[in-house]
């Protein structure tokens, strides 16, 4: 079995008792970054060594993986904070699995997004999630893909990108177009922010920025 479980984008109230127990119970955890997941592991209780699996890696371990899953062993992923593979890695290690034969599950759990969207004030009836745009060649080519989208549109953003991402979406949508930007999701410094994109660039232009943003844009219905 191949499961992939979310772990708490900041507070670790937000770890399931089922999370806990399958990675208790794992034969190999699978870590994004194993620096990251080793105090998490430790403040569950979970003693085991996990293994490195991230976007550098994840092609050349596959194989090995998936040898584990097929001899009959339990492997469990994870990533820094969230649910693998959005946004993170997962997605090759679960089409090979399909491939092979192997049972899946993903566990429910926390993800950056759903509260940023619910938050924002925005409609969440009708969304997309366009996660992290391309960090250089092909960022206007899906921005102007978006131009004429009618559904709430949601976006991941580092700090150092905030400032010309949104730029970029004025660009696009216009400076009037209301927007939401989420930081810190269930943290203590934990902040969202509505209003025009104009009004959101205006702001974070003068104030810290620090975390992993979520940005949700309003489509044109």
């Amino acid at each position: 079995m191949l499961y992939l479980v979310p772990t708490p984008i900041g507070n670790l109230e937000d770890m399931t008792p089922r999370a806990i127990r399958i990675l208790q119970e794992a034969d190999v955890i699978l870590a994004e970054d194993t620096r990251t997941s080793a105090p998490l592991l430790k403040h569950f209780g979970i003693a085991k060594k996990a293994y490195s699996h991230h976007q550098h890696n994840e092609h050349k371990a596959v194989s090995e993986i998936i040898r584990f899953l097929t001899e009959g062993q339990t492997v469990a992923l994870i990533s820094d904070a969230g649910t693998p593979a959005i946004s993170d890695p997962g997605f090759l290690l679960v089409r090979e699995a399909i491939k092979h034969g192997i049972a899946i599950q993903c566990l429910p759990g926390a993800t950056a997004f759903v509260p940023a969207l619910i938050c924002s004030g925005l409609p969440c009836d009708r969304f997309c999630f366009e996660g992290f745009l391309p960090v250089k060649k092909g960022r206007h080519t899906r921005l102007k893909s978006l131009a004429n989208e009618n559904r709430t549109m949601v976006f991941y953003e580092s700090p150092h990108r905030l400032l010309k991402t949104l730029g970029e979406l004025i660009a696009t949508f216009g400076e009037e177009r209301q927007a939401s930007i989420s930081r810190e999701i269930s943290k203590l410094y934990e902040e969202t922010k509505r209003g025009t994109l104009s009004e959101l660039k205006n702001y974070f232009e003068t104030n810290i920025l620090k975390g992993e943003f979520v940005i949700c844009v309003q489509g044109l219905g």
